[in-house]
């Protein structure tokens, strides 16, 4: 007799209850910044190449730093570090705040006032390569091991939901308010976080170099990933397929010159992807995903192709809603399969130099896409563009079917995952 599965399990426990809303939070903050930011360098600068800038800008740091990241969280207290990481968020976003103010524009000229913005989304990089692995690690610190499935979906959740409030509020306060009270938001919403991370008690280290060197042990990662095959598949197609879907970046000029819905319109096309996420990951809660799991991750990532080709040809503000929701409702099983995957398979002393390389594969390839999407609709239109991203998504999950049978068969079981680990 199978066991009822639970969807609420993993929130009887206090602090993951805290790490989910802190987590919250963080996503409403950091997606109302990213909204700003684009309208705001589109709007300064009229360039398309620029916003697919603003994604690199932050994700070089991001994967140069990476391993070291990793390595610093797995012999650190991660609840202590990722409070160190969100107070830089925050102290950041006052550095924003303070270049996007109208006296600053005036008194700097437009051209000084975009470079001080790169200058801080590239700080804002070197703080996300320390930040994401002292999270990925923490979730494993505030929930039993059998939890773990139900816990990446309540986080992935929490993220997904701030990542729909997040872009909808940033756009219409922007459109309101103006920029000056946006950014004062997101700051008192990094606060917030930050009182929530403190209810979580410090957490014991798992890790404690021996006789290798720094870049050794930040190695290990590396080579764990390599060696665990399913691992691998999963994060390479989501490298390739974000890679080229990365229709995000031109949002600001779909919002403003094909759609004509301006910022507040833009706030709900930068939620859409999210709130089909959503909706899917709380589905996930009731019925996850256990059987044919390959196979359902690969159809995902194809029909995320399609609704990015369909978004690329809309010009109706609804269809292209509906659209970017679908591709969200995709991309969250994805994040289901690959989040869960990576939790089981990692063991607990490695898991921030893991999810270093997944941060380098996955979390970064959205930034190099938004680059990618940037520099396509300077080549070849925006339209044209967005339409060979979703074409290549789905290229690249047709060749990963064929070369790759252990995705093929792949099923969400703890001993088959670590049995992979080291065959």
């Amino acid at each position: 007799m199978t066991e009822k599965n639970n969807p609420y399990e993993a929130l009887r426990y206090k602090e993951f209850r805290f790490y989910i809303f802190a987590r919250l939070f963080i996503t409403l903050a950091l997606t109302m910044q990213a909204v700003v930011i684009g309208y705001e360098i589109y709007d300064l600068t009229g360039s398309k190449l620029l916003l697919g800038f603003v994604g690199l800008t932050e994700a070089i740091p991001a994967i140069g730093n990476a391993m070291y990241g990793g390595y610093v969280a797995d012999k650190s207290d991660k609840r202590s570090m990722l409070i160190l990481y969100v107070s830089l968020y925050t102290i950041m976003c006052v550095a924003l705040l303070v270049f996007t103010h109208s006296w600053t524009i005036q008194t700097l000229g437009k051209r000084d006032a975009v470079i001080g913005i790169f200058v801080i989304i590239f700080l804002s990089g070197i703080a996300r390569s320390f930040s994401g692995p002292a999270s990925f690690g923490l979730l494993a610190q505030v929930v039993p091991r059998q939890l773990y499935p139900n816990a990446v979906i309540w986080s992935s959740s929490a993220w997904q939901t701030g990542a729909v409030i997040g872009p909808a509020i940033g756009g219409m306060l922007l459109g309101q308010m103006g920029i000056t009270f946006t950014f004062s938001s997101i700051i008192i919403l990094l606060i917030i976080a930050l009182i929530a991370l403190w209810q979580i008690e410090k957490k014991p280290i798992q890790y404690v170099p021996q006789n290798e060197t720094a870049f050794e042990s930040a190695m290990q990662g590396l080579r764990f990933v390599f060696h665990n095959k399913v691992i691998l598949s999963c994060i390479s197609l989501d490298l390739f397929a974000v890679l080229f879907g990365g229709a995000v970046a031109l949002l600001p000029v779909y919002a403003k010159d094909i759609l004509h819905v301006g910022a507040e319109g833009l706030g709900f096309l930068r939620a859409a992807q999210a709130a089909g996420a959503i909706m899917m990951l709380l589905f996930l809660a009731y019925f996850p995903i256990k059987k044919n799991a390959g196979i359902k991750l690969l159809a995902a990532v194809f029909g995320f192709g399609v609704f990015i080709i369909l978004f690329g040809i809309s010009k109706i503000f609804w269809f292209s809603m509906f659209c970017l929701m679908m591709s969200g409702a995709l991309d969250g099983v994805s994040v289901s399969i690959r989040g869960t995957i990576v939790q089981l398979a990692t063991p607990d002393n490695m898991r921030g130099r893991v999810s270093a390389v997944n941060n380098m594969f996955i979390g970064s390839s959205n930034e190099i896409g938004e680059f990618e999407s940037g520099g396509t609709a300077a080549l070849m239109g925006t339209i044209p563009a967005v339409i060979f991203g979703g074409c290549m998504t789905c290229i690249v999950v047709i060749v990963t079917y064929f070369i790759s049978p252990s995705l093929r068969k792949m099923e969400i079981d703890e001993k088959i995952l670590m049995s992979n680990t080291t065959s």
